[in-house]
């Protein structure tokens, strides 16, 4: 008695099983369903206000170069010359001296009033000239903000210096370049 009551119940089981079963077609088939299911993840998704990008291209000027001028080193060991962005010098070390050209770099940003910007400056940058000396920039530092945005002009301006290292003979003239990356966020 209790087996004709499970029939039915055991025939739908089957009957639902075999419609979830997996289905193998071939890549027509496939070709067809999707075309006949459009995705909805896929559509363009509409900018926020935060999204858009401004028409404005960045531009970056150099008003002026980061310029240690000439260092007084006074023989073997090693010196140090940091020069903070508002143009203040101090040495330590083997150095004793520095020229009176000495002075922090500057830079203007022009771009769309009121956006957020990025400014990356590198770790470290190493110079090169004749000496057998070795000299980098270790730590540069800038004065800006800790959330740069450019200013309602159109501008954004920022100095920026350094701990100048040398070691070893330092004898000659050394050159080297700062690569700044400025980009909208």
């Amino acid at each position: 008695m209790l087996g004709y009551r499970l029939a039915p119940v055991m025939v739908v089981a089957l009957v639902a099983a075999g419609l979830a079963a997996p289905v193998a077609l071939p890549a027509e088939a496939w070709a067809q369903a999707s075309i006949a299911a459009p995705c909805r993840l896929c559509g363009a998704k509409p900018a926020a206000d935060g999204d858009k990008r401004p028409a404005t291209p960045l531009r970056l000027e150099v008003q002026t170069r980061l310029e240690f001028d000439k260092v007084v080193f006074g023989g073997m060991g090693e010196a140090m010359v940091t020069m903070s962005p508002d143009g203040v010098t101090r040495m330590t070390g083997a150095a004793s001296a520095t020229g009176a050209r000495a002075m922090p770099g500057s830079v203007l940003i022009r771009g769309e009033p009121g956006h957020p910007v990025r400014v990356d400056l590198p770790r470290q940058v190493h110079l090169f000239g004749e000496g057998s000396g070795a000299i980098r920039i270790d730590s540069i530092v800038t004065d800006l903000p800790a959330f740069p945005r450019i200013g309602d002009d159109g501008t954004l301006s920022f100095r920026f210096g350094g701990d100048l290292k040398i070691s070893g003979d330092g004898d000659g003239a050394y050159h080297g370049s700062v690569d700044i990356i400025v980009e909208y966020l």
